[in-house]
């Protein structure tokens, strides 16, 4: 601005003073600019084929009963080019928490790109890189990455609170909400519908999948990626939750065969597996369930078995009185090389600073990725994607942070929630309906035992228990941090999409 303007409007605001006139103060506007959306043309190379896409980053607005604005929630969408939207799939994408942004699958899975990082151990610092992504999914699919409200860039607004959208039933009412305005701006209603998501993100696919299907939204698949649909089952074993001993045990094993712990006598993992799930299930449930009448002679045979299983100790079995938690064992399998192990993922280990703690201070497949994941993100949104906003992205958002706490009230039932039901009710009520569940074997956040028990006990007709498909992988919680699981991972998908889109 130049020198003599400033004069001039400095002088005009001194005389509407001077004369009792006051400006009109500036109306403060209830709900923030949303930013415009970016749309940008990219392309990937899958299978020898390239494939043209585009890519719209951008948000949509959710209301309330009164239509009145409460949200908005951000997504990335890639949309193969010269399609016909009546054929072509769409997969809404996102993660859980619950209070997690979908970096983490954006960024890691199936999109047209992912973040490069180090395979089972921390990833270096910056410069970090994002590379093409020849495992997508784009090219059976396309894909829409959804942050949950208050996370990623997606914010809470006008008359909307953070407890309209912190809780099983509000979050699952916000994500249908999203879905059915995405299905119309967008023209993709006669289109394929699939629903992918990882961690409390499977407790929102069954909540969503029944709540869409109410709604006439109906769905052709649900893949659930490490998966915790039933928060009943068990609780901590120093409590008296046997059930979680029993849960976790394979998860355990699995974790003492990659650090050469256990006493495999050269099995492959999957065999070695095969022996502690029939004996986590068996005499070791029994065993458990006895308590007290326990006899000696069955104690002494449990804890042999678990010593050969899990490589810690025969005395710290006995001092567990035959239950390990995870959050202990993580940190003595490795004890004696001051080495704390991950809970995402129990192949990353880093050095601990309190050798005499019962766990460890922190989670080294958390801390081993996150910077990459970030940091990644935040360059491509900006200089690939060229979305422009004033926002800071929220990795995580939890409810100390905003006000509020997660709500686990599900369908007029008190805590802890059980989604189970859902899915079953959603596959009984649509034949149709297909579902694929993805476990990582080195996942303590999400064990896949637990997993496997919850979805062999959903009350299914016999016709409809085939519809739902396993994946086991040698890796943890997200399943893509291993580049070797990513491919046969990429590959079930493909299968199963073709298999669920022609009737098998």
């Amino acid at each position: 601005m130049h020198v003599e303007s400033l004069k001039k409007i400095l002088a005009l605001g001194a005389a509407l003073i001077l004369v009792g006139a006051t400006p009109s103060p500036i109306p403060t506007p209830t709900v923030p600019p949303a930013m415009a959306d970016a749309v940008t043309q990219h392309s990937v190379t899958i299978g020898g084929h390239a494939i043209a896409y585009t890519a719209r980053a951008g948000t949509l607005t959710l209301r309330n009963d009164k239509d009145e604005t409460t949200a908005r929630m951000f997504y990335v969408a890639y949309s193969k080019d010269n399609t016909d939207h009546n054929h072509r799939p769409v997969t809404f994408f996102y993660n859980g928490g619950p209070g997690s942004s979908t970096v983490w699958l954006h960024m890691g899975s199936f999109a047209p790109v992912r973040v490069a990082t180090a395979n089972g151990a921390p990833t270096g610092n910056a410069p970090f890189n994002f590379i093409p992504n020849a495992s997508s999914l784009i090219d059976k699919s396309d894909l829409v990455f959804v942050d949950a409200p208050n996370t990623g860039y997606s914010r809470v607004i006008d008359k909307g609170e953070a407890k309209d959208f912190m809780g099983v039933d509000q979050d699952g009412r916000a994500f249908s909400q999203f879905i059915q305005r995405y299905l119309s701006k967008f023209d993709r209603w006669n289109s394929p519908k699939f629903l992918f998501g990882e961690s409390y993100g499977t407790t929102r696919d069954c909540v969503l999948v029944a709540m869409l299907q109410d709604a006439g939204v109906q769905m052709n698949g649900v893949v659930l990626l490490s998966s915790i649909l039933n928060f009943g089952l068990g609780g901590p074993a120093i409590a008296g939750g046997d059930w979680s001993s029993v849960t976790y045990l394979p998860t355990e094993a699995a974790t003492a065969w990659f650090h050469h712990k256990a006493a495999s006598r050269g099995r492959s993992l999957d065999a070695f597996l095969r022996d502690v799930e029939a004996f986590a299930g068996g005499e070791y449930l029994h065993a458990l369930a006895q308590g007290a009448d326990l006899s000696p002679a069955e104690y002494e045979s449990v804890v042999r078995r678990l010593h050969e299983y899990l490589g810690v100790s025969e005395q710290y079995i006995r001092d567990s009185n035959l239950r390990l938690p995870y959050t202990r064992f993580e940190k003595e399998l490795l004890r004696d090389q001051a080495t704390i192990l991950g809970r995402y993922d129990s192949r990353f280990m880093t050095f601990d600073i309190d050798g005499l703690s019962e766990r460890g201070s922190w989670d080294p497949s958390d801390v081993g990725i996150a910077g990459a994941f970030v940091g990644s993100f935040n360059r491509y949104i900006r200089e690939t994607l060229k979305y422009k906003t004033y926002l800071q992205y929220r990795p995580t958002a939890y409810g100390e942070q905003l006000g509020a706490r997660w709500d686990m009230h599900h369908a007029g039932n008190d805590p802890p929630a059980n989604v189970a039901p859902d899915l079953a009710r959603a596959m009984s009520q649509n034949p149709h309906l297909r579902v694929f569940s993805a476990n990582g074997r080195y996942d303590f956040a999400t064990p896949y035992y637990a997993t496997v028990y919850t979805l062999d006990h959903l009350n299914l007709a016999p016709p409809l228990r085939s519809h739902i498909r396993y994946g086991f992988y040698h890796s943890g919680h997200m399943v893509y941090l291993n580049p070797t699981e990513l491919v046969h991972f990429k590959a079930d998908m493909a299968k199963w999409y073709d298999d669920v889109l022609s009737g098998r």
